[in-house]
């Protein structure tokens, strides 16, 4: 194979906040890129972690180093980005030999699920690879991500994911956001009849989560919140943007600060 590069009485809904989503009748989801903001999700109530790096790139493999801190500061699942590059979805033989030997180490350093996807040059899951790479995850959980977003017949790979042995399916619904791609999200569930989770991503915040979720029926999201935080570096060259700001993934607020909270923005780069 050629290789490249919800009821009516049902309370409404909000991100996790100081609580579990499962204890409201969902799951949720959050990706972070540091130790910092997978601490932020735990406390502000999310359920499991997705953990990467790269997130302006739609999120990339982690560092070990990474993985191995947060293992030790959270009690919630972490699942791993297994994603060597930005950018498309099909891989070079030299970008899979990465892929397998990430995901062996994520395992060694407490891994608790694997995230990963991989597609043909036509836009039909990598069948093929996959099927390599779940060998490899085996015996830990795996979740297809959003290059599930970039396929040529969402229901007929929605089907091939079964057929592999995929847990989840991450999708916006083949649209820019979660929000807009609700028609197809609903398909899909509908079509996967409990066999998989099929898991909202992409946009979604407190104003749209109630909608996502009445509109679709899913019981798992994925979000992520971010925070831009002013750099401590008090010597600074005028110009150099490099270190002006760090963001931060802050899922919650304390009961003090009455602030409203963005999630997610980045709805774009597709696989996180």
């Amino acid at each position: 194979m050629k290789r490249q590069g919800a009821s009516s009485g049902r309370k409404r809904a909000r991100i996790p906040s100081g609580k579990a989503g499962a204890a409201n009748g969902f799951l949720m989801e959050v990706c972070v890129d540091s130790v910092e903001s997978a601490v932020n999700a735990e406390r502000g109530g999310a359920d499991r972690i997705e953990l990467c790096s790269g997130l302006v790139e739609g999120g990339t493999t982690p560092s070990m180093g990474v993985l191995q801190v947060v293992k030790q500061y959270v009690q919630i699942p972490v699942f791993v980005m297994i994603r060597p590059r930005g950018g498309d979805f099909l891989y070079s033989d030299r970008e899979v030999e990465v892929m397998k030997a990430d995901i062996r180490l994520a395992k060694l350093y407490g891994a608790d699920g694997l995230v990963f996807g991989a597609l043909t040059e036509d836009g039909h899951i990598d069948k093929e690879l996959c099927m390599s790479l779940i060998a490899i995850c085996r015996p830990l959980p795996v979740t297809f991500h959003r290059a599930f977003d970039m396929v040529h017949d969402p229901m007929a790979a929605l089907e091939t994911l079964l057929t592999l042995g995929f847990e989840r399916v991450l999708t916006s619904g083949c649209d820019i956001s979660a929000l807009e791609g609700l028609p197809l999200i609903k398909r899909l569930i509908d079509q996967a009849k409990g066999r998989i989770v099929v898991m909202p991503g992409g946009g979604i915040t407190d104003r749209n989560l109630q909608r996502i979720l009445e509109g679709s029926g899913a019981t798992e999201f994925h979000c992520s919140a971010r925070l831009a935080r002013d750099s401590g570096m008090k010597f600074r060259i005028t110009g150099c943007k490099i270190c002006e700001t760090i963001e931060l993934l802050r899922p919650s607020l304390p009961a003090s600060e009455k602030r409203p909270l963005e999630n997610e923005t980045n709805t774009q780069k597709r696989p996180d």
